[in-house]
């Protein structure tokens, strides 16, 4: 799965990474949760342009009867997208890039102890996992929200000794089709959600505060190798 991730770059570096015509200026986010906004990206075809907007993570399909279910609906599996009916209308119509430039996961150590690990680019630059968007609204009090969800694969060599499940990263060159910038078939969509490659990318392990979704620090992207743990209540300027 993916649950917690970070997108530390500027703004004028994601405008430049994904070629953005309107976005929102962004802080710096290290630990991002589930049931957050989330910057995320899509194709807006009344202005031919890629457009920045903020989502909530955790998809609400539009059929819903509340929106809770979007807690359980954090990830959507790359395999299964067009069987199951969370999902199987957004990869038809609504597919957004989520851009990041870190992502963490955790390894059971043992039966008490999962160590958390920090998995990025070699070269430490911003990219796209694929994801999905819905719009949903309350039929009492007539609240709109849109959310999106991040596909998973299969991992890679990098990631599979930390966990059995990775985010689908796009490259660049599959940024148009995903999101439907330009014509792309069923089979031509499903088969770029796969593993990428894993000699781009690098893992270490970070601190255990990560698991505090109120801890946001670039403290806690750091590498621990042999040191203790960050004093998070030195940080208290990220915390929020």
């Amino acid at each position: 799965m993916c649950g917690r991730f970070k997108l530390s770059a500027s703004g004028a570096k994601i405008v430049q990474a994904f070629r953005i015509a309107s976005h929102i200026d962004l802080l710096p986010r290290y630990n991002i949760a589930p049931g957050q906004d989330i910057a995320t990206i899509r194709w807006q075809p009344e202005t031919k342009e890629r457009g920045l907007v903020m989502l909530r993570w955790g998809l609400v399909p539009a059929w819903a009867k509340e929106a809770k279910i979007g807690y359980s609906l954090i990830n959507a599996r790359a395999e299964t997208l067009t069987e199951k009916p969370s999902f199987r209308e957004a990869f038809r119509k609504r597919r957004c890039l989520i851009p990041a430039d870190g992502f963490y996961e955790w390894r059971q150590v043992n039966a008490k102890r999962k160590q958390p690990y920090a998995i990025t680019m070699k070269d430490s630059c911003i990219f796209a996992f694929a994801g999905l968007w819905e719009q949903w609204q309350d039929k009492v009090t007539g609240e709109i929200i849109e959310s999106c969800t991040v596909i998973t694969t299969a991992p890679n060599e990098i990631c599979a000794p930390i966990h059995d499940r990775m985010p689908v990263i796009l490259a660049p060159q599959n940024y148009a089709a995903w999101l439907g910038e330009e014509s792309a078939t069923q089979d031509q969509l499903t088969s770029i959600l796969k593993p990428y490659p894993a000699d781009r990318m690098t893992t270490y392990p970070i601190a255990p505060q990560i698991g505090t979704a109120k801890n946001d620090s670039p403290l806690l992207a750091e590498p621990m190798a042999d040191q203790e743990p960050p004093d998070m209540n030195q940080q208290r300027a990220f915390i929020f």
